[in-house]
């Protein structure tokens, strides 16, 4: 199956080009000290041509009666394949280094790290930072996967004194019609325009 590569996309960003578009959906956060919520989420995935994706998410609470509460979190970023893997980490034949970097809304900025490969992205953070009034949280992971043509997603956090642990997961659907929702793959080797999934 091949689908269409977005126009001017970068040809260092081919393994994340089944990402580029705009995904909404609903998830659940639960944390200790944070009953179990409902949510909704919409994200973006976009690019300016430059060797990396811009990237935005807005979560929103939902009321028990499924009406939208509050916006519980904002984060904004980049993510780029990087030229190597830094030292010590080892990747799978169908894998690529992955950097990213996330700004919230609350005050924290983290730095991932990981890969990217077969429609999916694992990450860990290499530092976080948060500002005087920011929470104090010590390290995340996220995963993200194309399932289906769905963005399924999830956020172990440790934070408040806590260990790492599950705090938020998500499922969603592509809102636009940037690329096919079947297409999982690596576009790393891509003839421009196509790209086999």
């Amino acid at each position: 199956m091949t689908f269409t590569l977005p126009d001017g996309l970068a040809p260092e960003v081919y393994p994340l080009a089944w990402l580029v578009g705009e995904w909404e959906g609903s998830g659940e956060l639960s944390y200790p000290g944070i009953e179990p919520t409902a949510f909704r989420q919409r994200t973006s995935f976009d690019h300016d041509g430059g060797p990396y994706l811009t990237y935005s998410s807005t979560i929103t609470l939902m009321g028990p009666d499924g009406e939208e509460g509050h916006v519980w979190q904002v984060e904004s970023g980049f993510w780029r394949v990087a030229p190597s893997a830094p030292e010590g980490v080892e990747l799978q034949d169908f894998q690529h280094p992955l950097e990213v970097i996330m700004t919230e809304a609350s005050g924290v900025i983290s730095a991932y790290m990981g890969a990217v490969g077969n429609g999916r992205v694992d990450l860990a953070t290499r530092f976080i930072a948060s500002t005087e009034s920011g929470p104090e949280v010590r390290g995340a992971t996220r995963m993200y996967g194309n399932v289906k043509g769905e963005l399924m997603w999830a956020w172990d956090l440790a934070a408040f004194g806590q260990e790492l642990q599950s705090y938020a997961a998500a499922r969603m659907s592509r809102v636009d019609a940037a690329v096919d929702p079947e297409a999982t793959g690596d576009e790393d080797d891509a003839p421009a325009g196509e790209s086999p999934a």
